[in-house]
């Protein structure tokens, strides 16, 4: 979900510490398996991506959010509406369903 930044301004940036102690640059970098399933809601998941988001969602549910949301996300031209699909396209099976990301989005 996240891209390639050759920017060290990002390095330890925290989105309201949704992170946790994780920078959220390293959150987003953790999930750049994901960018072409962002982008695209036809676009097949990559297994990397599923087990990257499923990991992220069962210890930080919040971060995931932050991330899809971040100014780094909107860099990456990731579309929140498209990203936000993710977790379901994966069959992870304990998704927040109905959890609200944002003002806009929900799982």
């Amino acid at each position: 979900m996240v891209l390639l930044l050759t920017s060290n301004n990002y390095k330890n940036v925290e989105s309201a510490g949704e992170c946790g102690r994780t920078p959220i640059g390293s959150a987003a970098a953790s999930l750049s398996p994901c960018l072409g399933a962002t982008k695209d809601v036809r676009a097949k998941v990559p297994p990397a991506c599923c087990a990257r988001v499923s990991a992220l969602l069962r210890t930080s549910p919040r971060c995931l959010c932050a991330v899809l949301l971040s100014p780094l996300a909107k860099q990456a031209k990731i579309n929140p509406a498209t990203a936000i699909t993710v977790p379901k396209r994966c069959n992870i099976r304990n998704r927040p369903v109905g959890k609200k990301c944002g003002s806009k989005f929900f799982f």
